[in-house]
């Protein structure tokens, strides 16, 4: 999963993982919302992008 993320996407990562420590040490139920938004927006876009290949013949599989 590393190799597919690329350096990019590992500092994008870190800084999307630091960024809701941050909120959930300064105010856990803002902190729990924003990852649960998060979250929602992770599998909203997997669903898309799956969609999206499965329609052109390139099926990823299930989740």
């Amino acid at each position: 999963m590393l190799k597919a993320l690329g350096a990019g996407g590992i500092v994008g990562f870190l800084l999307l993982t630091s960024g809701i420590a941050l909120l959930a040490w300064y105010d856990l139920v803002v902190g729990g919302g924003v990852a649960a938004v998060v979250a929602g927006l992770g599998l909203m876009l997997y669903g898309l992008v799956s969609s999206l290949l499965r329609s052109m013949g390139m099926g990823m599989g299930d989740f």
